[in-house]
């Protein structure tokens, strides 16, 4: 009598439960039918299948089993099938392994070396403390909102960067593919760094920094180590060169005249090169599960080395100069439109807003976390992070230049310039300087590993969301990954010639830059705001995490934001100025050029595939239109049953005596 009373019990609620979801338009969400089933099942002791997510529009059957407990009271186990709606299958993508997972990989994917040598040298020349009064305000209209909403998208529609765009509003579904179009040129230039740093990081391990003196074979008669002459005129000065640019400019780069003149490849680099490759591979090889673990290491053990060299730096003579350099306030900076245009620029960059990378992460979620909340630690994380590493770099200078009594105006750079030159030329006037070099630079090497892996595991997400049923067998996609680190590596080649960094910066300041990111998120802010609607998805989001977030969040995304990036956008068109290189090489007209078209050919993909998309369908163009600006039925938002399934009923998988036929009529 108990298995009839429990299975009476199962068909009864359930049959209500999932007929009440079919038919309710206020209860058509996956989060509400899991809510629903869940505390029915809660009550009778039953364990659920694994949770559904949008796929092939079939009928797809699952089992609700019995509790094993039932089998220790000697009651007889009861297996219903379940007819679950259309548009339903089980969620094989995977998902992270723990919460830390996904905090740490977004960690590593948003926070990189730019965090170390960009904030605070644009901290320092545009006024110093004056500066976080633009850059705050840039993170609190446009840095937190927009990553809270490409992650929100991934997690609800539970795709990557491409499909995502397929489900909420086909028209866009160009951004995808241009964002990925950046992904794809980024990982072949960005890994350049990571090979510098690990040829540094090899040159640390000797008995003297061969950086730190003169004499050796690619010095030339110019070289002057100015920290055992301190007594040099003004015309020496100018006219000598330091033992680390030296270091720098003939021994790792060996660099040409200019981009005209490619020359050979620098086999050690090279090499760097694959090593760094190798990594980034066996990182991302077996998915998120690979991805999050190396996580735990790759986003965790730079702050090690960031707090060590913070604490090193803060105790040297003249760190307090360094750090008044790099804070003193100067409010007349304020009335500069660089400024801001230099605020806004670093948010889009440093928060990696516009590549899809959050939109990737956020898709492997559990459909009702709280990423409100995730996203605005993560963003405070992040800008937190370029503070400190501001004392930290600063700190150093400071002492650079009471060492050798400079101004800190001619040592402070920013870019490659901090980490391979400046940095270098300060750790080795210090106690231990192999120590701290390897320090620096396995700093340099982590941040810039997980940010190159987190990228290049969005890419992958994509095209396994693209082609799911060739991808996920066997080990297809391992060798797809393969297949792209191996052409992206021979790619690589020609940014470790002679002429390699001019073509490196050429793609860094065209393709990769805050321009192209800033129109990306135009764009991301008026299809989510005006086309697919910003209260609809604000809803999405309430159903997910089970509360509004704060209405700044729906004003940023309709106005705030897209007016930001307009501005931004026409002022950096407005300040144009050719790319220089070292303030001394200007390049010419055909490679700005080449830059320029690069960089156009990522963007026009947006609207040559809105063309594309109005020419393939059907009806008038009006109706067209409206159609591609609709939402698939297929994704959380539109769920619906189909009327074929409007009389839910459920059967058990085996006849248990005593137990009545249910009956279709009821």
């Amino acid at each position: 009598m108990l298995v009839q009373y429990y299975a009476a019990i199962v068909e009864s609620a359930l049959t209500f439960a999932i007929s009440a979801w079919c038919n309710s338009a206020t209860s058509r969400d996956e989060g509400r039918l899991q809510r629903i089933v869940e505390s029915v099942a809660k009550v009778i002791g039953c364990r659920l299948p694994p949770l559904y997510d949008p796929g092939p529009r079939d009928v797809h059957l699952s089992t609700i089993e019995r509790n094993p407990r039932s089998e220790v009271m000697g009651e007889k186990s009861v297996a219903f099938t379940v007819a679950v709606p259309d548009g339903y299958k089980e969620r094989d993508r995977g998902n992270w392994g723990s919460k830390a997972e996904f905090i740490l990989t977004v960690m590593g994917a948003i926070i990189g070396p730019g965090n170390v040598w960009r904030f605070p040298y644009l901290c320092y020349r545009n006024g110093g403390g004056v500066f976080f009064i633009p850059y705050f305000l840039f993170m609190c209209t446009c840095g937190i909102p927009l990553f809270f909403l490409e992650t929100a998208l991934g997690q609800y529609t539970g795709q990557g960067g491409i499909t995502c765009w397929r489900k909420i509003c086909p028209l866009f579904q160009g951004m995808g593919y241009a964002s990925h179009f950046i992904i794809a040129f980024g990982a072949t230039s960005y890994i350049i760094i990571i090979a510098w740093a690990f040829f540094y990081l090899f040159m640390s391990f000797s008995s003297e920094l061969p950086w730190a003196t003169c004499g050796n074979y690619w010095n030339t008669d110019s070289c002057v180590d100015f920290s055992s002459h301190h007594n040099l005129t003004p015309a020496l000065k100018q006219n000598s060169t330091l033992p680390v640019v030296e270091f720098w400019q003939r021994r790792v780069l060996n660099i040409s005249a200019g981009i005209e003149e490619v020359g050979s490849v620098r086999w050690e680099l090279a090499l760097c090169l694959l090593l760094a490759w190798v990594l980034c591979y066996f990182c991302v090889w077996k998915g998120i599960k690979s991805t999050g673990k190396a996580a735990f290491f790759t986003a965790t053990f730079p702050y090690v080395m960031l707090f060590a060299l913070l604490i090193r730096g803060v105790t040297l003579p003249g760190a307090r100069d360094g750090i008044m350099f790099y804070l003193y306030p100067d409010i007349s900076r304020l009335s500069d439109p660089q400024v801001w245009m230099d605020a806004g620029t670093q948010i889009f960059f440093s928060y990696a807003i516009g590549l899809s990378f959050l939109t990737s992460l956020g898709s492997y979620n559990t459909f009702n976390n709280d990423c409100y909340k995730d996203c605005f630690y993560l963003c405070l994380l992040n800008s937190a992070t370029s503070i400190v590493a501001g004392f930290a770099i600063f700190s150093v200078l400071g002492f650079m230049t009471y060492e050798q009594g400079v101004n800190i105006a001619e040592v402070a750079e920013s870019g490659p310039g901090l980490a391979f030159i400046v940095y270098p030329r300060a750790v080795a006037m210090m106690p231990m300087p192999q120590v701290w070099a390897a320090c620096f630079f396995i700093m340099i090497i982590l941040l810039g590993l997980d940010s190159q892996f987190v990228g290049i595991e969005c890419l992958m997400t994509s095209l396994v969301d693209l082609f799911p049923k060739y991808l996920s067998q066997g080990y297809r996609r391992e060798l797809v990954l393969l297949a792209f680190c191996g052409v992206t590596c021979v790619l690589g080649l020609a940014l470790v010639t002679e002429g390699g960094i001019y073509m490196l910066q050429l793609l860094d300041h065209h393709v990769c830059s805050g321009t192209t990111l800033i129109l990306l998120s135009f764009c991301q802010s008026v299809s989510i705001a005006w086309v697919y609607g910003v209260d609809r998805f604000y809803g999405n989001i309430t159903d997910m995490i089970g509360y509004r977030p704060h209405p700044l969040m729906k004003y940023c995304w309709t106005y705030v934001t897209p007016t930001i990036c307009v501005g931004t956008f026409i002022f950096s068109i407005v300040k144009y100025s050719p790319l220089r290189f070292s303030n001394t090489y200007v390049y010419p007209l055909w490679a700005n050029i080449l830059g320029w078209f690069i960089a156009s050919v990522s963007l026009s993909i947006i609207p040559l595939f809105v063309l594309v998309k109005i020419l393939q369908g059907k009806g008038t163009l009006r109706e067209r239109f409206i159609a591609l600006c609709q939402p698939v039925e297929n994704h959380p938002a539109e769920w619906k049953c189909p009327s074929s399934l409007n009389g839910t009923e459920m059967k058990p998988l085996h006849r248990v005596d005593g137990l009545p036929e249910p009956n279709p009529q009821e």
